[in-house]
């Protein structure tokens, strides 16, 4: 059963990289500058994007997502050092980084809230915050649904939880909300913002 996960999700994150979805991930991604930390980098699907940051330091708990990630990190043209830890718990000194980034990943991540702080605490003042997540749709049936599967999906898709309102913790977090850009009708949102000086 190890690292079946990783094979699967890379088998279907593959059909997306020439998507819409793909220059999603990719265009803010690219606006990474200076020291950059990735939060839950999984198989490295973002490294190629790291095209403006000096260096990545790059979290992920799950040994078996990381391993899948060695060949990106090789043919990264940015240092990327990975690290075996949690969001809620960064092993990094205060006021360490100029931009944080994270795709798909809050949904999985046990306390968000405690996840955020780190990202606060750990960002310098001023630093710009990343994220690509998909959320609880406002569609109040399409809602309703994501409730319903939430319990079923989270054993399935390692702790996912698809009824995530990322954008209100994000928000209650004290982060900056600057831009929230909506995508295939609100499943999906970028969210930029900044740590407050």
């Amino acid at each position: 059963m190890a690292g079946f996960l990783p094979r699967i999700y890379d088998a279907a994150m593959k059909p997306l990289e020439k998507t819409r979805f793909e220059k999603i991930r990719a265009g803010l991604v690219r606006k990474a500058q200076g020291r950059v930390l990735e939060i839950g980098f999984g198989t490295g699907a973002n490294f190629r994007y790291y095209t403006n940051a000096e260096r990545v330091d790059a979290i992920e708990p799950n040994p078996d997502m990381s391993k899948q990630a060695d060949k990106r990190i090789k043919k990264s043209r940015t240092p990327i050092d990975t690290y075996e830890a949690i969001a809620e718990e960064l092993p990094f000194a205060d006021n360490s980084f100029d931009t944080v980034v994270a795709t798909l990943v809050f949904c999985t991540i046990p306390d968000p809230v405690k996840a955020l702080e780190e990202i606060r605490r750990t960002s310098k003042p001023g630093a710009q915050i990343l994220l690509f997540e998909h959320v609880k749709m406002d569609q109040p049936l399409m809602g309703k649904t994501q409730e319903a599967l939430t319990p079923v999906w989270k054993k399935l898709c390692d702790g996912c939880h698809l009824n995530r309102d990322t954008l209100e913790l994000v928000k209650q977090s004290g982060l900056d909300v600057q831009k929230v850009s909506s995508h295939y009708g609100g499943l999906f949102l970028t969210i930029e913002c900044r740590n407050p000086s």
